[in-house]
């Protein structure tokens, strides 16, 4: 995906019962009151109350855009409500794993 250099997929869970998701690394979760904002990088986020709103800001900066590594948006969660972030995105899981991954030249 074009925002952040990764791809995004938003899914929608509601109602009762149990539901399992899979998060990289550690979760971190942050209560946002009504109007705060929480900024960070999409690769982060792993869930969000429905109460809460997020939107897609450009990174400020030629600076930033170009030397960051980070890609040229973040994303901006408002609340109220409550938000999961998750410390290691499937980009760095994957290069985390790649030196114990056989190659053809092994």
């Amino acid at each position: 995906g074009f925002f952040g250099g990764e791809g995004f997929i938003m899914q929608k869970i509601s109602g009762s019962g149990i539901a399992f998701a899979e998060f990289d690394g550690h979760v971190v979760e942050y209560e946002l009151h009504s109007g705060e904002r929480l900024v960070i990088d999409t690769g982060h986020l792993a869930a969000m109350s429905a109460s809460c709103h997020m939107d897609i800001q450009t990174v400020p900066g030629l600076k930033n855009k170009f030397l960051g590594g980070e890609g040229f948006f973040n994303t901006v969660v408002t609340g109220p409500g409550k938000v999961w972030l998750q410390t290691m995105p499937i980009p760095n899981v994957a290069g985390a794993l790649r030196p114990y991954i056989p190659t053809g030249n092994s």
